[in-house]
């Protein structure tokens, strides 16, 4: 036989073994996320839209008439909330805003342990109704998106789905290049097809136009995740790429060095204080104690703290955690649509002394890229544009998901997974198998399921066929 028809076949057959190779895997990473990315993409739409969301289905108590009579100071605002609360609830929170038609609102910790928000009209002090906090409908939508309400376990399966949806991208983009410079259908989907050809033109299609923007989901999103994102966040921190290293000092951060008696508090950070959203970058940061004083010391009133922040360019939208012990501090914690912006005040809560000022400036610049990520992962950054942009994305991406699942279930077998035969010959794939074992490196909980996926591909589903 001709030297060159042996060499042509080879190619061949070393060209159906690398697309079997690849439609395995790109099966199995669709099998697992197909469901879960149903899920984020539903609940990461609905999150997006929440400025829009909440005034409308609590207007009752979000929402006010706006008069000409100024507005009752904020600690009277705080005193009529506390006053409508049980006797051993304790406020941990103030959220501060300037729109006339918002209510002031304000969170309380309950003897029961939930918190409860608690709605005050700014004009008249009137309170206009309570909601939990734990059962706030974007708050219920926020944990199915993180971790489906449940826990560990929960936020572990998402990040895993994350990770996957990377490999479930790159075999898929493989997947569609070749066959789409051959047979067209490249750019756009054939409409003329029938069956399951149609299906598969209109999932490999959207699924190009869609991947940039998935990818950028993923890798934006990835940094809040339950595991890898808390390893990242502590890498980032050690590297000092991250987080400003810590208060006082210590990094570029606008500081006061402690007089005597001023302390951290016990290993607080701001990740652990009652607050709805923290920038990334400062949710390691320690808080810093108040200065010790007598059992006299009166503690200075919200509108002094307000006051303080505006001094400091921080006006509106933001979020102010109470001190709930004798050495706690008023923290102010922005966290606006342009990363720019974000600010974190620490002060006093008898002197009215800042204690600390981490602004965007002070961020490491791993931290700045990921403040602009979460911006545009959220819709925030320019607007209602951002939220529709997120929005058609999230739905491109749920749409991918029916349809992959219609392809499988036009070509299953009937009582089997049906996944591709694995090729009797193996393809070398240096550069893929290179590629996933560096994903594995980077991503140590996919690394592992990798090779569980890989010990049962080998031992339990399906035969060698002869591509």
């Amino acid at each position: 036989m001709d030297a060159s028809v042996i060499n042509q076949a080879a190619s061949v057959g070393e060209s159906a073994s690398h697309h079997r190779t690849l439609w395995r895997w790109h099966f199995y990473a669709g099998l697992f996320v197909m469901p879960l990315l149903i899920v984020l993409a539903i609940t990461g739409t609905l999150y997006c839209f929440q400025p829009q969301i909440e005034p409308l289905i609590y207007r009752d108590r979000m929402v006010v008439e706006p008069q000409a009579a100024p507005r009752l100071s904020a600690q009277i605002l705080l005193a009529k909330a506390a006053a409508s609360e049980p006797r051993d609830a304790v406020p941990t929170t103030a959220q501060i805003s300037t729109d006339p038609r918002r209510s002031s609102e304000f969170v309380f910790r309950l003897p029961s342990g939930e918190n409860e928000s608690v709605f005050v009209d700014p004009y008249t002090g009137a309170v206009l109704g309570t909601l939990s906090v734990e059962h706030r409908l974007m708050k219920q939508i926020r944990e199915l998106h993180r971790g489906l309400m449940l826990g560990k376990t929960g936020e572990l399966a998402m990040e895993l789905a994350g990770c996957w949806t990377l490999v479930m991208i790159g075999t898929g983009i493989a997947l569609w290049w070749p066959k789409a410079k051959q047979k067209g259908g490249m750019w756009a989907p054939r409409l003329a097809l029938r069956g399951r050809a149609w299906w598969r033109d209109l999932h490999a299609v959207g699924g190009i136009w869609l991947a940039i923007g998935a990818v950028f989901f993923v890798l934006s999103g990835l940094p809040w995740s339950g595991s890898w994102g808390k390893q990242f966040k502590a890498l980032a921190t050690s590297a000092q790429l991250g987080y400003p290293k810590g208060a006082w000092g210590d990094a570029h951060v606008r500081s006061a060095k402690p007089a005597a008696g001023e302390h951290a508090m016990h290993g607080m950070r701001m990740d652990d204080l009652p607050l709805q959203q923290t920038p990334w970058a400062v949710g390691l940061t320690p808080v810093p104690g108040a200065a010790t004083h007598d059992a006299q010391a009166a503690r200075i009133p919200l509108d002094a703290v307000i006051a303080l922040a505006a001094s400091q360019g921080v006006t509106d939208g933001y979020s102010i955690a109470l001190p709930k012990t004798t050495e706690g501090v008023y923290t102010v914690s922005y966290f606006p649509a342009d990363p720019k912006a974000e600010r974190t005040l620490h002060v006093d809560q008898y002197s009215g002394k800042l204690l600390t000022d981490i602004a965007y400036d002070d961020y490491g610049r791993v931290a700045q890229w990921i403040s602009y990520g979460t911006s545009l992962h959220m819709g925030r950054y320019f607007g209602l544009a951002n939220q529709i942009v997120c929005a058609m994305i999230s739905l491109g991406l749920a749409a991918m998901a029916v349809t992959g699942f219609v392809m499988w279930w036009k070509r299953r077998p009937q009582r089997a997974l049906g996944a591709p035969a694995r090729p009797a010959r193996r393809a070398p794939m240096r550069a893929w198998r290179s590629g996933l074992a560096m994903l594995g490196v980077v991503f140590p909980l996919m690394g592992l399921t990798m090779l569980v996926v890989w010990v049962s591909d080998r031992l339990v589903f399906g035969r060698s066929t002869r591509s």
